[in-house]
């Protein structure tokens, strides 16, 4: 209990300065209360508005993805360059040392695999066992023009519900599968759905026509996924006109973890996406980078 001997009034009141009241930063989110403020100013860096997530939840469906076949080697060196890591409970728990401090975008919904229909999801994680494992924001993948559509937005909404109760937003993720075209009209529709059901912020792919469009009438931040495995070049060019166009950022998983230097890429995509360089610099970069650590490596060897 304080000492109550010698208590003084107070003197800096400070008189003639408004009490601040900031707009915060990322578009749409100004009317949230604090603790999801937080958790996204945890995600999106403030000083650029923008993030780079690494995506090393592939495995909920397709199991050992090449680059994924042991997360604690191949994945937790790279997480120090990345503004969060997008990954499920399981992998997490196992691979992850609770001592990296990053934020987490816990992959929240699944039940399928490659082998069955993939928009067949169910909520996954209990939102207790999200706070458990300290989660930034909450996954959901959300399947519009799916099989099934009609469930995996209610998935959405569940998560939002219980995310809201605790002060975690959710991240609505869309699905696209082989028979829906990647175009302007089908990425503007899904991700405003998302956005309309509670999505914080969501990812979704890029495309070269009409992009701006997406990213301009979805209320919330969107974020590029990387997609396949493309080269190192074209991914940095993809990366950079997405920030051009009004990305707020890049969830990577493959276009890292799967290049020759995954470190290397990652610092690469850090300068686009944050210092918005342009993709040949960028790409300039990759290869130094890529150079002095082989160079590291040599002289380690030796």
């Amino acid at each position: 209990m304080p000492d109550m001997d010698d208590v003084q009034d107070g003197k800096n009141y400070h008189f003639g300065t408004p009490q601040q009241a900031n707009v915060f930063f990322l578009k749409g989110s100004n009317s949230l209360e604090w603790g999801m403020k937080n958790r996204l100013a945890r995600i999106f860096n403030p000083a650029s508005g923008k993030t780079v997530m690494l995506a090393v939840d592939h495995g909920y469906f397709q199991g050992p993805t090449t680059g994924l076949e042991r997360i604690d080697v191949s994945i937790v060196p790279l997480v120090p360059y990345a503004d969060a890591l997008m990954i499920t409970r399981g992998a997490l728990r196992t691979s992850v040392p609770p001592e990296i401090s990053k934020p987490v975008v816990l992959r929240s919904t699944g039940g399928q695999s490659i082998l069955k229909e993939l928009s067949n999801e169910l909520v996954a994680v209990d939102i207790e066992d999200a706070v458990r494992v300290n989660a930034s924001a909450l996954a959901v993948q959300v399947y519009i023009g799916g099989q099934h559509e009609h469930e995996s937005i209610g998935n959405l909404v569940k998560v939002a519900d219980a995310g809201n109760r605790y002060g975690i937003p959710t991240l609505g993720v869309t699905g696209v599968g082989k028979e829906l075209v990647r175009d302007a009209n089908y990425l503007g529709l899904a991700t405003r759905i998302c956005a309309e059901m509670g999505a914080h912020f969501v990812k979704t792919y890029y495309c070269e026509k009409n992009f701006e469009r997406v990213a301009a009438a979805c209320p919330v931040p969107v974020v590029i996924a990387g997609g396949k495995k493309l080269p190192e070049p074209e991914a940095l060019a993809m990366a950079y006109h997405a920030i051009q166009q009004g990305a707020a950022g890049v969830d990577m998983g493959r276009n890292i973890f799967q290049c020759e230097a995954p470190t290397a890429m990652i610092q690469a995509v850090r300068a686009v996406v944050h210092e918005q360089e342009h993709p040949d610099k960028a790409y300039e970069l990759y290869l130094s980078l890529k150079e002095g650590s082989k160079t590291e490596k040599t002289v380690l060897a030796r």
